[in-house]
């Protein structure tokens, strides 16, 4: 084997290395970007049962009541 074979066969496997690597990579930022649009909704969610619960939201008349312990 000549030293252009042996370079081309160290090239190739760096290339199949990288390749493999890249495509770990973007299976990964596909789960993360997932995860975030999840968290994204439900901090949105989160946000509006807030704004709800500060506006003055409908109140039950157990809200009222004194705590069990007077």
């Amino acid at each position: 084997m000549t030293d252009a074979e042996s370079r081309l066969i160290d090239l190739e496997s760096r290339l199949a290395h990288h390749e493999r690597m890249a495509e770990e990579l973007s299976a990964v930022l596909y789960a993360q970007g997932r995860t975030i649009e999840a968290l994204t909704a439900r901090v949105r969610r989160l946000t509006e049962r807030l704004a709800a619960v500060e506006a003055g939201g409908p109140r039950s008349p157990a809200d009222d009541r004194p705590p069990p312990h007077y």
